[in-house]
């Protein structure tokens, strides 16, 4: 049971399909690099993220994505292992994501690839 997450109020909701931190790529006029941030990809194919784990239920999300229709797939222009983009099909905003191994990113990759073809 995970405390203070919605899933405990409401027990017949269904688990998400993936979450875990995914560091993400800032590219505002003020803040560039990566920022570790809590993912949740939730089973109607959104994807949430939070700036702690502790935030999942507690605070509303900092942004909520929605995944169907979008493009995903490894990136290596950037350089850095393990980094892979997502680029919704409503917005014209591109994400990166770098996970910490290989295993992790396929895990992300093929959960949202759930999402993007459901």
């Amino acid at each position: 049971m995970i405390v203070g997450s919605d899933i405990s109020r409401y027990p017949n909701t269904p688990r998400p399909t993936c979450r875990g931190y995914l560091h993400k790529r800032t590219q505002s006029a003020i803040l560039k690099g990566w920022r570790k941030r809590w993912f949740v990809l939730k089973h109607d194919g959104y994807l949430h993220y939070y700036k702690h784990k502790k935030d999942e239920g507690k605070c509303r999300p900092l942004e909520v994505t929605k995944l169907e229709g979008a493009e995903i797939g490894v990136d290596t222009s950037l350089g850095k292992p393990f980094v892979f983009k997502c680029i919704p099909q409503t917005g014209n905003r591109i994400f990166y994501f770098c996970a910490t191994s290989n295993q992790e990113m396929k895990r992300w990759l093929e959960a949202m690839d759930k999402a993007v073809h459901p």
